[in-house]
């Protein structure tokens, strides 16, 4: 009997452990998990029982919708997916047939997307769609899931432009040279000041020259910018204050110049003569244009602004050359040839990230938003409207941004260059400022002291040495060429 129990119990215990393995296996097992509520690919896939299907129709174009085997993914199917899981429905994806995105036809009807909606060939379109009053007037819109604008694509060597011969000083502003400029003066005369005011420079200011004179001061200014080493070589404490605050001043400001102008070779931005539209009408070596049947075709159509009509005009006469099929074809087109691609700022990124060749002008118009199209009866607006406003407070909209957008040439992009101005240095001054004040104290306390001990050797007020002191020693060559002339007559 004792011998028997301990061996009941292990037996038990392993047909326990064996069902709890068993049971664990069936709830990890792939094949019974429960269906997914949505499908990916040109076809649903995991159909669940009681809940709705819908058809989706989208546009093939990268980062939105792309083919990867024998599914599709990107920015939008991630969207729908997040959609579909919240608002529990199912989905049926389909390219666009006639690869368009919807514009009214010379017959009067509709085409791509928004043509299938009207046409009940698709309950919804997750796609790039811009939100226009000309669209919302046939379809209805949900809240936009990502803002954009309408922006200039151009190749670098296709706009870079010689530098200047002035170009070394674009890393610096203006108004920080002349600040520069400025402090250097004002250092150099600091330095001739404090320099004959001091005794240790010179202690017998009518027999000695005084090294430090005022192109002396200017020499030994100008050698520190240079960081060479220039006589004369100051002696006196104060004066030595002076000449390190100015040694620490230029290297923190060499320092500064050099890092910008690394900054200002390694970008492009600068470069760009093309800055604004108004810069790509004027120029003659770029063609332009965009997105045939697209809203920023007809966004420069209607526009009563005279260099948006310059624009609509160009593309309108030249259409069948400037106008361009998909968005890859006007991305090829820009690398290939002397073309400049008008279109959706947000998509221009990302071809800009994705071809470190190409860049976007700083300029962008049009503030738009890309939204979700229904039918005007469908039951779905409001609730796809909560759910995107939902996901964007939770911020998973950013996170999708940063997933299909980010890459090396994106970041290099955004660092805008930029010269560094006065305040940006702001400190830098202030110490200078700071420094030069305390060698002017450090001379006036130095000549002080000297004046005390002569003043007790000769029987003066100390204020009256000390008066005298400054005298002579600010107008030395005045005294000297009287006496030099005496000396001379006696000599005589």
């Amino acid at each position: 009997m004792d011998k028997g129990l301990p061996f009941t119990i292990c037996v038990v215990t392993a047909l326990l452990l064996l069902r709890e393995s068993s049971q664990a296996g069936e709830q990890g097992d792939p094949e019974r998990l429960a269906a997914p509520t949505s499908g990916l690919g040109i076809d649903s896939r995991g159909q669940a029982e009681g809940l709705p299907t819908l058809t989706v129709t989208t546009i093939l174009e990268d980062p939105y919708v792309m083919v990867r085997g024998a599914e599709l993914e990107g920015y939008c199917m991630d969207l729908l997916g997040a959609l579909a899981g919240m608002l529990r429905f199912q989905y049926r994806v389909k390219v666009v047939g006639d690869g368009q995105y919807g514009a009214v036809s010379a017959g009067g009807n509709w085409t791509g997307m928004i043509g299938e909606i009207l046409r009940k060939e698709a309950d919804i379109a997750v796609a790039p769609l811009t939100v226009t009053s000309a669209r919302e007037e046939v379809v209805s819109f949900t809240t936009p899931f990502l803002q954009t604008g309408i922006g200039i694509l151009l190749r670098k060597d296709t706009v870079s432009q010689e530098m200047s011969f002035f170009h070394f000083l674009s890393p610096f502003s203006k108004e920080t040279w002349t600040a520069l400029l400025f402090a250097y003066l004002l250092t150099c005369c600091c330095l001739f000041l404090v320099a004959r005011l001091s005794p240790c420079e010179w202690n017998e200011p009518k027999n000695e020259e005084n090294h430090f004179t005022f192109l002396n001061s200017l020499w030994f200014g100008a050698g520190a910018l240079a960081l060479q080493g220039v006589t004369p070589r100051p002696q006196a404490l104060s004066v030595r204050v002076v000449a390190v605050v100015w040694w620490l001043f230029t290297l923190a400001l060499l320092a500064a110049y050099i890092a910008n102008f690394t900054a200002l070779l390694s970008s492009g931005t600068e470069q760009l003569p093309i800055q604004t539209f108004e810069d790509l009408v004027k120029q003659r070596n770029l063609e332009f244009g965009t997105l045939e049947g697209s809203s920023t075709f007809y966004f420069f159509k209607n526009s009563k602004n005279p260099i948006h009509q310059m624009i609509y005009e160009y593309m309108e006469k030249r259409r069948e050359h400037v106008l361009v099929k998909t968005y890859q074809e006007a991305v090829q087109r820009v690398m290939d040839s002397n073309y400049a691609f008008i279109g959706e700022s947000i998509s221009q990124d990302l071809a800009a990230a994705r071809h470190c060749n190409l860049i976007r002008a700083p300029e962008v118009i049009g503030a738009r938003g890309f939204g979700i199209a229904t039918t005007q009866a469908s039951p779905w607006t409001k609730p796809l409207s909560i759910a995107v406003l939902r996901l964007r407070e939770l911020g998973d909209l950013d996170y999708l941004r940063n997933k299909w957008w980010e890459s090396s040439c994106l970041r290099q992009s955004r660092d805008r260059w930029s010269p560094l101005e006065p305040p940006a240095l702001g400190g830098l001054f202030l110490a200078l400022g700071v420094g030069l004040a305390l060698g002017v104290l450090a001379a006036l306390a130095e000549l002080s002291n000297s004046s005390r001990l002569t003043a007790g050797h000769t029987k003066k007020s100390c204020c009256s040495v000390f008066i005298e002191e400054i005298c002579t020693r600010l107008r030395i060559k005045e005294k000297a060429r009287p006496s030099q002339e005496t000396s001379g007559k006696a000599n005589a």
